[in-house]
């Protein structure tokens, strides 16, 4: 205390021998601590810098750990160095400038400003970090915090803002956390989509409605595709044409949307498309055509357990026409058989579920284009692209096989059909 004040006293004296006045060599001498002190904060900070923050960066790069690769990425440790001279500047002004309670009140709020700022640029990286941990983990898939993470910094610097009018206005930070309630109406009038967003965005990734990855179709907003980012006010989806659409989390809480997350997590993709028959070509089986079907492997067991059920005499009847009697009992027919191949081909695909899943293969009601026999099955592969080439082959091969059972798949007429009808006529 002695020596501080000799020191005040020394400088003031040399200031007035080199003419300054005696009112203002106070003032000096302040301006002149101050800068001492902040030379003294910058060089704490260099020293912090260079040589505590160099000591824990090889310390985080020699653990070869991810939770001290990410520190470094968010540069915490280099935000964190920024403390020191806070500390350094506090400490030292309280002890130098404790004769001038004005100045010393003033670098206090002034520090205090300074702390409030930093420890939220700290707080803002270690969030950065944890979140980039949890990134890494298998749980990131199933349960996104993008939005969490997000809500939490908003909080956190709300939080602050608080503090930092409290330190300029002199005011307890419960004087404005009481004043917010009286602000409720308004904040909740001008931050009206925001809000909705932070709740939308809380009840998706609470629900599990949405994650990152999952094939989401939204005919609504033109988004179809795969989820890319799920933020804490935004929806981000990157279409199959490579678009990106941004859909408000409220309106996926509001509106209905398809997510395909079921189909991709049960290992299994739905078939459902029909072969319209025409029906002009369905007919009774004859004996020479039940003898040729036979040839097929993959009939074999269905037409002998028919023999044995409908007996011989439904299948022997004349090669030329169908007679009357034939309706007496029971017979084969061709779109009836070739239900059966359909059945037959499917069971032996590797491509196909055989169980667990829906393997249906069944006639709807005729229509004005012809005899549908849907196919509904699952196939293994939910790839679009594996799944698509599955499902061309198989109608492929059903398609080509009509002809086999003498039958015809039914198409509205074309050029083509009008031309070869003239050519047979002329």
């Amino acid at each position: 205390m002695e020596l501080l004040s000799k020191i005040e006293l020394w400088v003031i004296k040399n200031l007035n021998h080199l003419g300054i006045d005696e009112q203002y060599s106070s003032y000096c001498y302040i301006a002149i601590a101050f800068l001492v002190i902040l030379s003294i904060g910058w060089i704490a900070n260099l020293v912090v810098k260079k040589f505590i923050v160099e000591i824990l960066r090889s310390v985080a790069k020699r653990t070869n750990t991810k939770l001290g690769e990410y520190l470094l990425q968010e540069s915490f440790f280099l935000r964190l160095s920024h403390l020191a001279p806070a500390f350094v500047i506090s400490t030292l002004s309280e002890f130098v400038f404790q004769n001038y309670p004005v100045f010393n009140g003033f670098i206090a709020v002034l520090v205090n400003l300074y702390l409030v700022v930093i420890t939220l640029w700290v707080i803002d990286a270690l969030v950065d970090t944890l979140y980039k941990l949890y990134e890494e983990s298998s749980l990131s898939t199933k349960l996104p915090l993008k939005g969490i993470c997000q809500a939490v910094k908003i909080v956190v610097n709300v939080t602050g803002i608080i503090f930092i009018l409290s330190i300029l206005l002199d005011k307890s930070p419960l004087y404005f956390f009481s004043g917010l309630g009286a602000l409720t109406a308004v904040l909740l009038l001008v931050f009206k989509d925001v809000i909705l967003g932070l709740v939308a965005g809380i009840q998706l990734t609470a629900n599990n409605m949405v994650r990152k990855g999952d094939w989401v179709e939204m005919p609504k907003y033109g988004a179809n595709g795969d989820v890319i980012d799920v933020a804490l006010t935004t929806i981000k989806i990157q279409n199959w044409d490579k678009t990106i659409t941004t859909i408000p989390a409220h309106a996926l809480v509001s509106d209905a949307f398809k997510n395909w997350r079921g189909m991709s997590e049960s290992g299994g993709r739905r078939i459902k498309r029909s072969i319209y028959l025409d029906l002009s070509s369905v007919c009774f089986l004859k004996e020479s055509e039940v003898l040729e079907l036979e040839r097929i492997e993959l009939l074999k067991d269905y037409l002998s357990g028919k023999r044995s059920d409908i007996g011989e005499e439904g299948l022997d009847f004349e090669e030329h026409g169908l007679a009357a009697p034939l309706l007496n009992g029971r017979n084969l027919t061709n779109s009836g058989t070739f239900r059966a191949y359909c059945i037959e081909y499917l069971r032996a695909h590797p491509s196909i579920h055989q169980k667990g899943m829906t393997f249906l293969i069944r006639q709807l009601a005729p229509t004005e284009k012809g005899l549908p026999i849907e196919i509904y099955v699952f196939v293994n592969d939910v790839r679009w692209i594996e799944y698509e080439a599955i499902q061309s082959d198989i109608f492929d091969h059903l398609i080509a096989a009509l002809p086999v059972f003498n039958l015809r798949a039914f198409q509205l007429p074309s050029d083509a059909s009008f031309a070869h009808f003239s050519q047979s006529l002329g």
